[in-house]
């Protein structure tokens, strides 16, 4: 093949795959975490994207693009860019916004609960049960849909629920659930 057809820029990564729902489940999110994403989308189209426009519009009315490291990484960060840009608009147009203060002082765990169980060798665990797109396992969050909050969703205080893993099953024991007080602004 003539080198004329063969492209000389590294080949664009795939695009991110959506985190798998449920057939026929729902994109919960706590209205905290739907504005996260909403506000980081909405700087990377009124700040990010704009000033890499400029640096690659500059980077390229330098002259020779085939040397031009900035106008090279430029182009590649704005594929980065756009990629999260259409990853974000995908996200937040399937999110079905859930309040868990809804469930203030209820002792059943549903979407958005903080939930304290023990395993069956006594240690306790604190987790809170939240969207795929806002739940960070290092702050102790995880998604709706993992093996731990399925087994949890529904149960009360005082439940054991059954935890299939790979060591067999496993048996948690409920002992506290909490979820964030309504905000008395939003109640005026």
């Amino acid at each position: 093949m003539n080198k004329a057809f063969t492209k000389e820029t590294e080949p664009e990564e795939d695009e991110p795959a959506l985190a798998p729902l449920p057939a026929g489940g729902k994109n919960y999110i706590t209205p905290q975490g739907y504005e996260h994403l909403r506000s980081e989308l909405l700087d990377l189209i009124d700040n990010e994207r704009p000033k890499m426009v400029e640096i690659v519009h500059w980077a390229a009315s330098n002259g020779d693009r085939s040397e031009n490291g900035d106008y090279h990484y430029g182009k590649k960060r704005l594929r980065e860019i756009d990629r999260r840009i259409r990853f974000l608009t995908q996200r937040l147009e399937i999110a079905e916004v859930s309040n868990p203060s809804v469930h203030h002082g209820h002792d059943q765990v549903f979407f958005g609960a903080t939930v304290i169980y023990a395993d069956g060798e006594g240690a306790e665990r604190v987790v809170t049960i939240l969207g795929i797109d806002e739940a960070n396992s290092a702050l102790g969050q995880i998604s709706w849909i993992s093996p731990v909050a399925r087994a949890l969703l529904k149960s009360r205080v005082g439940d054991e629920v059954s935890l299939a893993t790979p060591q067999g099953v496993q048996t948690l024991e409920v002992l506290k659930v909490d979820y964030p007080a309504p905000d008395k602004s939003a109640a005026d």
